[in-house]
């Protein structure tokens, strides 16, 4: 019997090759949201002010269900298969399968309900508020094929199996382009359905990668079968839970740090928000790339674990930290060198280009940390251990919400709030860094090997 790649491969090359094939699917993923912004746009300013008030529920939905609670399937089925327990792994598909079909459903019925109220309280009146019902009602009655696509692409990662979902994936990115853009402007033999057209095209594009990962894993064409008809047990469901329920709270923690910081900055002008908007948006691209890395790490450390070897688990965590903050920490030096050649995509205007200027001279240099904490993040999910790394989510957000009331109350300039960001993401490198050497690893039971 070949020993498990994984298990005995080199470290840095079995993790840049389990990377790239995600770094493409999440660069396809990016290009899909550039293009559905540019769709709206053709539709007018009230489509583009409403879709602006959905895309922070949709962005939210897609990290949990493919960061968090994905993060949490990953973890349980390559933990199983770490232990050679393969028919542990397959019982595991089928309830994470009920998790990802519940939790659509709950996020359907969710917006459903309470869409206006949702979207009102996020600043949504008069027509932007109509459109973004409009895109809402539709992308989230498809909630559930997100969960589903995102909930069996996480099986196959758990398994090893990088290239099968990133394919998928990259290949329902670029029929969500075309359906996206057909139905909604009306192009070629499609009819033009406005919002309802975009939304349209990103529910059947999911639709469709669900259904061909469903026939892949019922197929016995992957490492595990899926049975979808067989017993439930209340173990197995706490084995998924136990990581990826946690884990939700870290993307919830995320958004509300974003939208913390919003608020302060809003009271400097619309040139200060627009040029924290522009740091905002950089931030929100390097997730993907920390994302790859991160989610490629999982399988590595949950089989570690799995077979007992902690020692190589956690120098894979490592491995995949430092790999992320170099990457993710080079973008920020660029961009706190020359921040122009980010800004001025977006904006000529010189006062919104200087405030962008701050916000990267301030932000860029603290990205390393930034990265590094996101993938040690998706490596402790591997172990089973997650608390730690959301509690250091947690301190960013009280640094910017403690930090933000201090400057407040004495009268501080909007490139001290800058300053503070950079210092929140310091600190939530550290933290995790720090949750990470402390945890205890080591498998109840069982005495793991030197490496």
């Amino acid at each position: 019997m070949q020993p498990n790649p994984l298990l005995a491969n080199p470290i840095l090359p079995t993790l840049a090759r389990l990377s790239w094939p995600n770094m493409i699917a999440m660069l396809a993923s990016a290009l899909v949201a550039i293009a559905e912004t540019g769709y709206v746009g053709v539709l007018g300013i009230a489509p583009l002010a409403g879709i602006a008030l959905v895309f922070p529920m949709v962005a939210l939905q897609q990290m949990m269900s493919a960061g968090a609670m994905g993060g949490g399937v990953s973890s349980a089925i390559s933990r199983a298969l770490g232990a050679g327990d393969v028919e542990r792994a397959q019982a595991l598909a089928r309830h994470a399968t009920v998790i990802g079909a519940v939790a659509g459903a709950s996020f359907t019925v969710l917006f459903l309900a309470l869409g206006p109220r949702i979207f009102g309280m996020l600043g949504g009146s008069g027509a932007a508020l109509e459109q973004a019902l409009v895109y809402s009602n539709t992308v989230f009655l498809g909630a559930a094929f997100i969960w589903l696509t995102n909930t069996f692409a996480s099986v196959l990662r758990g398994t090893g199996n990088m290239r099968v979902p990133s394919v998928a994936l990259f290949a329902a990115s670029g029929l969500q382009v075309v359906l996206g853009g057909g139905l909604g402007l009306g192009l070629g033999p499609f009819p033009r359905l406005g919002m309802t057209g975009i939304a349209l095209g990103q529910v059947l594009s999911f639709l469709a990668c669900a259904l061909f990962f469903g026939a892949y894993l019922t197929s016995g064409r992957a490492r595990i079968r899926l049975r979808i008809l067989g017993p439930l047990r209340r173990e197995m469901f706490r084995d998924i839970l136990k990581v990826g329920a946690v884990a939700c709270v870290s993307p919830l923690q995320s958004v509300a740090t974003v939208l913390v910081m919003t608020r302060l900055i809003s009271g400097f002008g619309t040139e200060a928000i627009a040029g924290y908007g522009i740091g905002a948006r950089m931030e929100f691209l390097l997730v993907p790339i920390a994302f790859a890395i991160g989610v490629a790490s999982v399988p590595m450390v949950g089989m570690a674990i799995g077979a007992g070897r902690v020692s190589r688990a956690r120098r894979v965590a490592w491995s995949a930290a430092g790999m992320a903050a170099v990457m993710v920490g080079t973008i920020g030096v660029v961009v706190a060198l020359a921040p122009d050649l980010w800004s001025a995509l977006f904006t000529d205007d010189e006062a919104v280009l200087a405030s962008a200027r701050a916000y990267f001279r301030s932000a860029g240099p603290a990205y390393a940390f930034f990265g590094g904490a996101l993938v040690l993040y998706f490596a402790s999910q591997g172990s089973g251990r997650i608390l730690g790394p959301v509690l250091a989510q947690t301190v960013r957000l009280l640094v910017v919400a403690v930090g933000g009331g201090w400057l407040l109350s004495r009268g501080a300039q909007a490139g001290e709030f800058f300053t503070l960001v950079g210092v929140s993401l310091t600190a939530y490198g550290l933290a995790s860094a720090y949750a990470v050497w402390r945890a205890d690893w080591e498998p109840p039971g069982v005495r793991a090997p030197k490496a």
